[in-house]
């Protein structure tokens, strides 16, 4: 198995999950970089999974499709009008030989899931490495109950997030905890990776529960003071 990044936009990240010559593809914000790597690699199309509405997420799948006619796909009930199964907190499937079960991580969109493979996680914009998705739904207990789902996976569960936003993330934490080594630590060799241009992502929830502040956010008022300060940080 190999897991790829498609970049698209300035930050987002398109995932294509391979097994031998098949694929799939999670969040197609964008469908020309995808179509060029499928066809590249001789690729069969065998699903699309989505985690949430906006649009840099979901906007290629309509193409996709054109090209890649009668695809399955797999998503929240916010974008139904796309998928051809709905799926909820709870519910599994299999694709590739491999099951993917289902979370709901709502705050950053009211019916945000992610899909755990294995030990891969595609969480889409409901965490990021050292950081999580602007709470655009204002409910801000919702996000703090999906970091608590993050929290209880295995510390070797790879976390595969939709934006690349990590240097930010860790700036902002090491504002906020400038004494504390492991993001210090991470910083450095996250700074040393973007100037190579190269992903900084997959992370693993082990190392997010060190440099992750919002992860490690005790309580809801922690949590949403921090959400907060970091919507206003540059």
């Amino acid at each position: 198995m190999n897991i790829h990044p498609i970049e698209a936009f300035s930050d987002n990240y398109i995932w294509v999950i391979e097994e031998g010559s098949e694929a799939i593809i999670v969040d197609p914000g964008e469908s020309e970089g995808i179509l060029r790597y499928l066809k590249e690699k001789q690729l069969s199309l065998k699903a699309i999974l989505l985690t949430h509405e906006h649009n840099d997420h979901i906007g290629g799948v309509k193409e996709v499709l054109a090209n890649y006619i009668d695809t399955p796909v797999y998503g929240p009930e916010e974008t139904a009008q796309l998928n051809d199964y709905t799926v909820q907190d709870g519910d599994s499937f299999e694709l590739l030989d491999h099951s993917f079960k289902v979370f709901k991580t709502a705050g950053h969109s009211s019916e945000h899931i992610s899909f755990l493979m294995d030990k891969n996680l595609f969480c889409g914009d409901a965490l990021f490495s050292g950081g999580c998705g602007r709470v655009f739904t204002g409910d801000y207990e919702a996000q703090y109950d999906t970091l608590q789902k993050f929290r209880n996976l295995d510390d070797d569960v790879r976390v595969y997030a939709g934006h690349e936003y990590t240097q930010t993330n860790l700036r902002f934490a090491q504002s906020i905890e400038p004494g504390d080594k492991s993001i210090l630590q991470s910083l450095d060799e996250v700074n040393e990776l973007r100037n190579e241009n190269r992903p900084t992502l997959p992370s693993t929830i082990g190392k997010e529960k060190h440099i992750n502040l919002f992860l490690k956010a005790e309580t809801l008022e922690e949590f949403t003071d921090l959400r907060k300060a970091r919507d206003n940080f540059q």
